[in-house]
């Protein structure tokens, strides 16, 4: 149950938000294999003034359509973290356009007493999950 975090330049039509989410959330389904109504998203649009990614010295071309993705997340493991990178890529790439080169993703691992879905109970602790 990755709660995700999109930030990403203004402009961007309803329709094309919600194919962008659709990928990502497709993409964490397959290297994940979580259930499909795990789906926690937030997006944050920025003036382009607002928002600087630059290339860290990779020689990484960025464009306006940047999406800097925060997934927020119980331990995965490298290769799973790994494939999730590579789909998530493909898969915007496939639905959006988003070239490769315009996604920066940062994982935060946290633990099963660090998540509350309401009620004030953690419900990995209680069992309910």
């Amino acid at each position: 149950m990755p709660l995700m975090r999109f930030d990403l330049m203004e402009g961007r039509s309803d329709a094309e938000l919600k194919a962008l989410l659709d990928a990502a959330h497709e993409a964490m389904l397959e290297a994940f294999n979580v259930p499909p109504g795990d789906r926690y998203q937030i997006v944050t649009e920025h003036k382009p003034t607002r928002m600087i990614v630059e290339d860290t010295g990779l020689d990484i071309p960025r464009t306006k359509d940047v999406v800097v993705v925060q997934m927020i997340t119980r331990p995965r493991g490298r290769e799973k973290k790994e494939l999730f990178y590579r789909l998530l890529t493909e898969k915007l790439q496939a639905a959006c356009g988003i070239a490769p080169a315009d996604v920066m993703v940062s994982t935060v691992e946290n633990t099963d007493e660090d998540w509350s879905f309401g009620h004030g109970r953690a419900q990995f602790l209680t069992g309910e999950l």
